[in-house]
């Protein structure tokens, strides 16, 4: 009788589990139907307000979409010989957007790297100030790089100097929130182990946190490098200087310059393949000890 009256308790445990188990179920696909329903009419809502809003007209020109690549290469294919010189001449303003990403880079993961380590629990100098370093690194990460170049293109003018200032800002707060997260993953017995011999702060993140974090701190950075590339040819279309400005040039005289774009198109899709090649061979290096 024992058994039987087990066995019946059994039996309801496992139907109630599973009774709990379906409408789980069903909860969760009625949340998830309701949100692919809120993504899709916000979807079909934000394209129909900048359908409205666009010049021209999205679905009246969809059909001009590769009008504009097909003039472009065919251009460039009738006057192929010219490429290279152009390339040439491309290579003054090639250099430029490499030392304004370098150049933000450097001084990005710079101030990432200190923003990082004022940040991080455990190893912070003012461990009550560690929010205001985070939100620090938020605002710097949230504005985007255009924005701020321009606001000092119109407070200092034009050139690679703006350019440099916006990249290398965005750079410290993105740089910033990575290499913190790199920071939580430390092991705090070396750190420990210098403060209880009586090393100050310094002392403590130089000798105990930096050797743990270095390889990770450099392929980031690399990796970082690549995206400023990018970010500094796109800044060149607002007057920021650099291979993107004289991309914009071209483009702005039309046909009978699509030559010289795509001249420098091909030069800087060069550059970003061999820079993506080279950062991926030595973040392989600092971070499995191979290449």
């Amino acid at each position: 009788m024992t058994d039987i009256t087990s066995s019946q308790m059994d039996r309801e445990r496992l139907e109630t589990v599973r009774e709990d188990y379906l409408q789980m179920t069903q909860r969760r696909r009625l949340y998830s139907g309701l949100l692919i329903l809120i993504f899709a009419v916000m979807l079909i809502s934000g394209f129909s307000i900048a359908e409205d809003r666009n010049a021209g007209g999205f679905l009246e020109g969809l059909h001009r979409l590769f009008d504009f690549p097909a003039d472009l290469i065919s251009e460039a294919i009738e006057k192929a010989a010219n490429l290279p010189g152009h390339m040439v001449d491309a290579l003054p303003a090639l250099i430029e957007t490499l030392n304004i990403a370098a150049v933000a880079t450097l001084l990005g993961c710079a101030g990432g790297v200190v923003f990082s380590l004022l940040g991080t629990r455990g190893l912070a100098y003012w461990p009550r100030l560690i929010p205001f370093f985070r939100r620090i690194t938020d605002i710097l990460r949230a504005i985007p790089e255009v924005v701020v170049a321009l606001v000092l293109i119109f407070i200092m003018g034009g050139g690679p100097v703006p350019a440099m200032i916006a990249i290398a800002l965005h750079t410290m707060g993105a740089m910033g929130k990575l290499f913190s997260e790199v920071n939580e993953n430390t092991d705090m017995k070396p750190v420990e182990g210098l403060q209880s011999v009586g090393a100050n702060w310094g002392q403590r993140i130089w000798l105990g946190v930096i050797p743990q974090v270095l390889p990770n701190y450099l392929s980031y950075g690399l990796l970082r490098f690549e995206i400023n590339i990018r970010a500094s040819a796109i800044l060149g279309f607002v007057g920021a200087g650099g291979i993107g400005y004289e991309l914009k040039n071209a483009l702005t005289f039309g046909q009978g310059k699509f030559d010289e774009a795509a001249a420098v198109f091909v030069i800087l899709f060069l550059t970003i393949v061999a820079v993506d090649q080279l950062s991926s061979s030595l973040r392989n290096y600092l971070t499995k000890g191979t290449f």
